[in-house]
């Protein structure tokens, strides 16, 4: 391979860092300020706005950069279907709804955007994954009569994310502490599910686990 072809199939060092560095800083600025503009991220990664038009063509698309990648490290950090697999139906959703509510908490109003706004397909499809996961369970509860079973599983499923989103729009607008949303996501996401609020507290995790008492749920 000539030292052409090799320039032509790898970035340079400097431009890679450029994008980087543009990425990093979007999510701070978009964090503080969810309608900066192009100029502001630019300022803050330290590079001009035309250095961002060489990576990303449009606002848009160094949003669609940022949300989607935050969307992948999201569902990265959520617990696998092995740390479930011994966990009751209600148990399996709290743990869902906590390691979510860990990983979106510091970033709220990005998260906002991510499931409220243009790129919610884009983000959807990238959930696909944890959706599955959180009909599974619901389908289980369903089974052993601990879910309400009014609704078929896919329905239950959609309800409990919604009642998590709502917790987040919440949290977001009158900034709840952490451990209070972290609460309300559980409470919310169970009591959709059909679980007495009572009961629910006891399967709210105490640390930040994955893992919850299995005789409480």
């Amino acid at each position: 391979m000539t030292t052409a072809e090799r320039s032509a199939r790898a970035p340079r060092r400097d431009a890679t860092e450029n994008r980087a560095a543009l990425v990093q800083a979007a999510r701070a600025v978009l964090q503080a300020d969810p309608d900066a503009s192009l100029e502001t991220v630019a300022r803050a990664a330290g590079l001009s706005r035309r250095a961002v038009y060489g990576h990303f063509p449009s606002r848009d698309d160094l949003v669609r950069e940022v949300v989607t990648g935050g969307a992948e490290r999201i569902l990265a950090a959520m617990p696998s279907r092995a740390e479930l697999a011994d966990l009751p139906p209600a148990s399996r959703l709290a743990a869902i709804a906590v390691a979510l509510w860990t990983e979106v908490s510091h970033v709220r109003s990005m998260a906002v955007i991510a499931v409220r706004g243009p790129l919610v397909e884009t983000v959807a499809t990238v959930f696909a994954p944890l959706r599955e996961q959180v009909r599974d369970a619901c389908a289980r509860g369903i089974a052993d009569g601990t879910l309400r079973d009014d609704v078929d599983a896919a329905t239950l499923g959609r309800l409990v994310e919604g009642a998590c989103l709502a917790v987040l729009d919440e949290a977001t607008r009158s900034a709840t502490p952490d451990d209070a949303g972290r609460r309300m996501v559980v409470l919310s996401a169970l009591g959709i599910a059909g679980v007495d609020w009572r009961t629910a507290l006891l399967a709210l995790p105490t640390t930040s686990s994955t893992r919850v008492p299995e005789d409480h749920a």
